[in-house]
Formats: structure tokens, C-alpha cells, sequence
């Protein structure tokens, strides 16, 4: 059984406390990472909360690392008490969950408690700081994907490094997240960091349609080219809202839609130099729709349509982007790269 709010006395010389809001894989992954190197609380849905507390965890990674922890290395609970105590705290869950997480954890944190927001999209952390006045509350950005494999597994299956705001209350917290393979860095320009990793997230839909492993999806310029026409109309949509996405990469981002349109042969070499991808990688998307859960589609994709509308530009290839994601999670549809090229190149012709 997972563990009351009761057993979490935060007394104080036991080591660092931390909490993550949000146990999928992206919580998953960090809280496994950090338990052994600090007292962690995972705070969960009942399933997973029972299938952790059962199993355990069990992380992988790309490169061969693996680590299993067991069920009474961290504690899981399913209710925002267990935060109370935190002197830092890792918010995970999805998007649309933000203000409900806020206002949760509104009722619990002490007044100064460190918050970091490890989502997808841009606006996750003021939507954060809105309910939390009192606490300090940063953007972080993750660059890699997780994926979690079954009860209890979570497997890393790319490359990157953690990005964070820069603030004064970190430094008691960098060290710990070294010890534990999490190094954290951070940066004076996390807003411009958010924008360059939605650029690659907007594969994350394209992924999610295709319904195939990411490295599979990326090594054939069908697929490829639908990526490059959603990250050209996104830089489109920055360019006018003067956002200067930074490098997230090792090619500048305005590189991206040509290097995507490049023949297959010639993108495996220079793509090999800029990401590792796992065979078994697939986007937070996929795993989404095939759980038969609400995507985060609007929180991608919808942000390059809302910034968009609110310049005055239109952006086809994205909005049509969210239509076919929403419709496929009331029915899938079996895509071919040829076909989603010629559905957004016709979206963006008929603008």
C-alpha cells in the first residue's frame, strides 16, 4: 500500500526533501533518479501510486545505465499533504492539469518552498506562480524523452541535459541532482530555452500519428518534411512575437526545417552528431493516445496557433495538426508519411 502523509515528517538532518507532483514518466524518471541521494515522495494517482508501492521502480536509460529501486526507497503517496514538508518541489503532471495542481498545492506549501515546473509548453510556470505567490517558482525544461514500458519501468530514450531558471535558491539543490546523473543547468534565458524545446516537441504529434518509434519516424524525410513545415510556421509565429528561440541543439534552431528536408542518408549522419534516439523511444503523445488519455496537443501545437492568432498570423500546418490529433483520440487512423505530408501541405495551401 502507498504511504500516508503521516510517515513524511520532514525531520529535519535526514537529507534534502523533495516532492514530485505528478508521477507519469517524466516524475517517474526524476523521482527514481533522486531517491537514494535524498528522501523523495512521489505523488500519485492511485494506480500508479499502488503499482510503485508493489514494484518499485525500474530505470533505464539509452546508453546502458540502469538502476532498480525499491519500493522502500521512496515513498508514493496520492495526496498533496505529502508536500508539506518539501523543501523543493518537481511539478510533472500534464498541462491541462497546471492550475488544478496549483491550487492543490496552494493548501500545503510553506510560504518560500522552492517549485519547479518540469512541463511541456511555455506558460506552465506562470500559470504556477499565479497559485503560489508565496513560493518561488521556476521554469525547467526536460530535453529528453521518457517512455514508461510497463508496471513500474520508466526507460530514457534520448540525450539532454536539464535546463532550469536561474535563481539564488538553487545552489542548495544543484549538487544533489549532480550526485544523482540529473545535472541541472541553469539559465538566464529559460524563456527563450522553452521556446527552442517546443520546436522539437512538435514532433510529438507527428510521432503520435505516425504511431511508430522515433528513430523509425525521423529516418524517413516523409515524416520528416511534416516536422519541418510545423517548426518553419512556428519560427514564422516567434520571428513576429519577437521570441529568439534559443539552441536546444547543436544547429541553431532556423537551421531545423532544412536540415529535416535533407535526403535520409545525409540527415542520419549530421542528425547522429545532434541527438541520440533509442530504438524503443516514442513520444509522450503516443503514449498518451494509446492510453486512451487527453494529449497535450493544445499546449504544442496550440500554443504556435494561439501566439499566431494573437499577431495576426495564420498558422495552418499547427492547427491542423491539433484537428487530426484530437480526432485520433476518438479513432486512430493508420497514417503513411505521404499522406500527412499532403494533408498539411493542402491545410497550408487553402489558409
Amino acid at each position: 500500500m502507498s504511504a500516508t502523509p503521516g510517515d513524511l515528517d520532514g525531520r529535519e538532518g535526514a537529507g534534502a526533501r523533495i516532492a514530485v507532483f505528478g508521477t507519469g514518466s517524466i516524475g517517474g524518471w526524476l523521482g527514481g533518479r533522486l531517491a537514494g541521494h535524498a528522501r523523495v515522495a512521489l505523488v500519485a494517482r492511485p494506480q500508479v501510486a499502488d503499482d510503485i508501492s508493489t514494484n518499485g521502480l525500474t530505470l533505464t536509460a539509452f546508453d546502458g545505465w540502469q538502476r532498480r529501486v525499491s519500493p522502500g526507497e521512496v515513498e508514493v503517496v496520492t495526496s498533496a499533504e505529502a508536500v508539506s514538508n518539501a523543501r523543493l518541489v518537481l511539478v510533472t503532471v500534464k498541462s491541462a492539469g497546471t492550475a488544478q495542481a496549483g491550487r492543490e498545492l496552494a493548501r500545503h506549501l510553506r510560504p518560500g518552498t522552492l517549485v519547479i515546473s518540469f512541463q511541456n509548453g511555455l506558460r506552465n510556470a506562470r500559470m504556477l506562480a499565479a497559485e503560489l505567490p508565496d513560493c518561488t517558482v521556476l521554469a525547467g525544461m526536460v530535453p529528453y524523452n521518457v517512455v514508461r514500458l510497463g508496471p513500474g519501468r520508466w526507460h530514457q530514450g534520448t540525450s539532454g541535459r536539464l535546463m532550469v531558471a536561474a535563481h539564488a535558491q538553487l545552489a542548495a539543490f544543484l549538487p544533489l541532482f549532480e550526485a544523482a546523473g540529473l545535472p541541472l543547468q541553469p539559465r538566464g534565458d529559460i524563456a527563450a530555452v522553452q521556446a527552442g524545446k517546443l520546436l522539437l516537441n512538435l514532433n510529438n504529434a507527428i510521432n503520435a500519428l505516425a504511431d511508430i518509434p522515433l528513430r523509425e519516424q525521423l529516418a524517413q524525410r516523409g515524416w520528416r518534411c511534416c516536422l519541418a513545415l510545423a517548426q518553419a510556421e512556428a519560427l514564422r509565429v516567434f520571428a513576429a512575437a519577437g521570441i529568439a528561440p534559443a539552441r536546444v541543439t547543436p544547429l541553431p534552431p532556423t537551421w531545423l526545417p532544412a536540415l529535416l528536408r535533407l535526403p535520409d542518408a545525409l540527415f542520419t549522419r549530421l542528425a547522429a552528431r545532434m541527438l541520440r534516439i533509442d530504438p524503443l523511444a516514442r513520444s509522450s503523445m503516443w503514449e498518451d493516445l494509446a492510453a486512451g488519455r487527453p494529449t497535450e496537443v493544445d499546449w504544442i501545437q496550440g500554443e504556435i496557433v494561439a501566439l499566431g492568432g494573437h499577431h495576426g498570423l495564420a498558422t495552418p500546418v499547427n492547427a491542423r495538426l491539433v484537428q487530426l490529433v484530437h480526432e485520433a483520440g476518438r479513432q486512430r487512423r493508420a497514417w503513411t508519411a505521404a499522406a500527412l505530408l499532403a494533408d498539411l501541405e493542402a491545410a497550408a495551401m487553402t489558409a
